[in-house]
C-alpha cells in the first residue's frame, strides 16, 4: 500500500499475496513481496519515474528490461483457473463437448491426464482436443509425458510428483508444471525454475477419499516465500477462487468443478 501511494500516487483497496522472488545482486541479496491489486482508487501518476505505460504481459516491447523480470512476466499469463480432463471416466466424445463448451465460455488452461485410456486413444484424444484448445488460444500440457506433449503439439508437460522428484533439470518444453503434496515437492518445483505448480488436496475428494485435505492454513503456510505461481487442487469449486488467493494461490485447478 505505502509503495503503490509513494511510486504512483493510488490507494490499493483489494490486494492478496501472490509470488515471492528473490535475487542476488553484486550489491544486495533481494526479496521482492509480489501482490495481485485487484481494487484501487486515485489517479496514477508519474511521481518517480520519466516513463509509465501500459503493456500486455506477454506482449512486453519496452526496454530495458531486467532479465529478473522475465519470470513474473511468464507468470502473469497464467490464467486463474486450470481445468482437468476425465475422458477416461465420462467418455471421450462427453469430454470434447464439456471441452468446447469450457472454451468458449474463456477456460484458457487445460491438462489431458487420461490414466485409464489406452495409448493409441488417449494420444488421439490428446491430438484433438489440443487442436480445439488452441483454436480458442488455450494452452494445453500433457500429463506425465512429454514425448506425447511433442507429438500432439501440446504447449508443456505436468510433471506428477514422483516424476517430479526424479528430475535433475527442466524439461526442455515451453510451459512446465508439477504437482505437489508438500513442501520438499514445492521446494524441487523451484529448484527446476518450473512455470508453475498444482498443490493438494485441499480438501478430500472423490478422487482421494479418506486421505484429508491440507486445509486453508497449512496451504497457506506451504506458499510462503514461494518464487513460482500455486493452484490449490482437492474439492475446489469456482467459488473458492477468491479464498484460494486470499491464501496466496495464483488459481485453482479441479477435475469435475470444470466441467460442471
Amino acid at each position: 500500500m505505502r509503495e503503490l501511494h509513494e511510486e504512483l500516487g493510488i490507494e490499493a483497496d483489494r490486494y492478496t499475496p501472490w509470488i515471492t522472488r528473490e535475487f542476488v545482486y553484486p550489491h544486495a541479496h533481494v526479496r521482492l513481496h509480489f501482490f495481485r491489486v485487484s481494487g484501487w482508487h486515485g489517479e496514477i501518476r508519474d511521481i518517480h519515474h520519466s516513463a509509465l505505460a501500459w503493456r500486455r504481459a506477454d506482449n512486453v516491447d519496452v526496454s530495458p528490461l531486467l532479465p529478473a523480470n522475465l519470470a513474473v512476466l511468464r507468470a502473469l499469463t497464467l490464467p486463474d483457473f486450470y481445468a482437468i480432463t476425465h475422458a477416461g471416466e465420462i467418455g471421450v466424445a462427453a469430454q470434447m463437448e464439456k471441452l468446447r463448451r469450457a472454451l468458449a465460455a474463456g477456460l484458457r488452461l487445460v491438462q489431458i491426464r487420461e490414466p485409464l485410456l489406452k495409448v493409441e486413444r488417449r494420444e488421439a484424444f490428446a491430438r484433438e482436443a489440443t487442436r480445439l484448445a488452441h483454436a480458442h488460444g488455450a494452452r494445453v500440457l500433457i500429463n506425465g509425458d512429454a514425448a506425447l506433449a511433442l507429438h500432439v503439439g501440446a504447449d508443456g508437460v505436468h510433471l506428477p510428483s514422483a516424476q517430479l522428484m526424479q528430475m535433475e533439470v527442466r524439461p526442455e518444453l515451453p510451459l512446465v508444471a508439477a504437482s505437489c503434496h508438500h513442501a520438499a515437492e514445492l521446494a524441487r518445483a523451484a529448484a527446476l525454475e518450473l512455470d508453475f505448480a498444482v498443490l493438494g488436496t485441499v480438501r478430500d475428494t472423490l478422487s482421494h477419499p479418506g486421505i484429508g485435505g491440507l486445509g486453508w492454513k497449512r496451504f497457506a503456510q506451504l506458499l510462503e516465500n514461494m518464487p513460482l505461481p500455486v493452484f490449490a487442487l482437492g474439492g475446489m469449486r469456482r467459488e473458492d477462487l477468491d479464498t484460494a488467493q486470499q491464501a496466496g494461490a495464483h488459481g485453482i485447478a479441479a477435475i469435475r468443478a470444470a466441467w460442471d
